[in-house]
């Protein structure tokens, strides 16, 4: 095992790229740990499935250098960089039992048969399998096929890395949790690493020990699931992390305070001075919007969501070209459509110009300054 290092990857299909449009890829520097999970999330068309293919080996990057440990491995075959792949349909043998499925990657690299057997007893265990090792894969439902494919790619112990792609795409969505659940306990029992490539975030935040948040290329944040959602450094992180994501308001910003539709809200740190406009946008999530029978924003409400576990406030701020907002609706408070008033918790409250979150100075070291 070893840490995968993308030294300035990139790539644009059909020749050198004239401008950043021509990317599918935009380059990226990064190093990726042994022993770590990680996700690669992001729409569709958003680069995360080219990253992988090129990790793969099955994509050649136009730029950049990747690196398995000291181990320039850019232009070797996928058979040369010793990497497991699960993919979204299970790559099974239905004619094979269980058990040969699961030893047919170790039969081939010629390990001796107790080793074998002892090995696929492990995978087996972790997957649940074990009722079912000499039953055909042919006659075994959709989820159970899918455990073997996996069970394939983690039987190696010697693999630099195994790749998932979308790999619980056709599993019914009443066994995705438990499947999840497995592959995170098996990460943590086998210590490999691990590239989960997904759309859902779900899925990402409760697999990954980090995220890589794509969108149109880029890379825009990499970091754990808490500091996606409680520190988004790109306005696309707030609206993608989170359901619903973060709130995005129009306003301007001067010290600690930030002006939107006329009124004036307190900031937990102090910035300079940044004119309204489409360019400067205040990011908040809705957990930390509050209604509330106090003072706060005059807000109109506009429907209300019932969750069960949770109500949730659509509403709407200003006259016209108003802004909308999700905002939480505290336990036992009786809500209405119409007028209502809105706490905006001021330490939750991120600043973003051009779309990057902006750095604020503790007001706490002003004062003690």
């Amino acid at each position: 095992m070893a840490d995968i290092t993308l030294d300035g990857i990139g790539h644009a299909y059909g020749g050198a790229p004239r401008s950043e449009a021509d990317y599918a890829l935009k380059p990226i520097h990064h190093v990726w740990e042994s022993g770590k999970a990680y996700a690669l999330l992001g729409p569709s068309g958003c680069g995360k499935t080219t990253l992988l293919n090129i990790i793969s080996g099955l994509v050649i990057p136009s730029h950049g250098r990747l690196l398995f440990g000291d181990r320039d491995v850019t232009r070797l075959p996928t058979e040369q960089r010793n990497i497991a792949q699960v993919f979204q349909f299970p790559v099974i043998y239905d004619t094979m039992t269980v058990a040969e499925n699961l030893a047919f990657p170790l039969k081939n690299r010629g390990m001796a048969r107790p080793q074998i057997e002892k090995r696929v007893g492990e995978i087996a265990a972790m997957l649940d399998l074990v009722p079912d090792l000499g039953r055909r894969a042919r006659g075994l439902t959709a989820d159970a096929k899918q455990k073997i494919s996996l069970g394939r790619g983690l039987v190696r112990s010697d693999v630099s890395a195994v790749l998932f792609d979308e790999p619980l795409t056709v599993i019914d969505p009443a066994l995705k949790w438990e499947l999840r659940s497995k592959l995170k306990a098996v990460h943590r029992a086998l210590d490999l690493l691990m590239i989960y490539v997904t759309h859902d975030q779900v899925e990402a935040l409760t697999f990954a020990d980090k995220v890589v948040v794509m969108n149109d290329g880029r890379a825009v944040q990499i970091g754990t699931p808490t500091e996606l959602f409680e520190r988004p450094e790109h306005t696309f992180v707030g609206y993608f992390i989170g359901s619903p994501g973060m709130n995005l308001l129009r306003g301007e910003v001067s010290g600690a305070e930030a002006r939107v539709d006329g009124h004036v809200l307190p900031l937990g740190a102090a910035y300079p001075n940044l004119a309204g406009g489409a360019s400067v946008k205040l990011g908040i999530r809705p957990d930390y919007a509050t209604l509330t029978q106090g003072e706060g924003l005059p807000v109109t409400v506009t429907r209300i969501d019932d969750l069960g576990r949770k109500l949730l406030a659509h509403v709407s701020l200003g006259g016209a070209g108003a802004q909308s907002l999700v905002a939480s609706v505290p336990r036992g408070m009786g809500v209405d459509l119409g007028p209502a008033r809105l706490r905006l918790d001021p330490a939750k409250t991120h600043v973003y110009h051009d779309e990057r979150r902006v750095e604020g100075r503790s007001l706490t070291a002003g004062r003690a300054a």
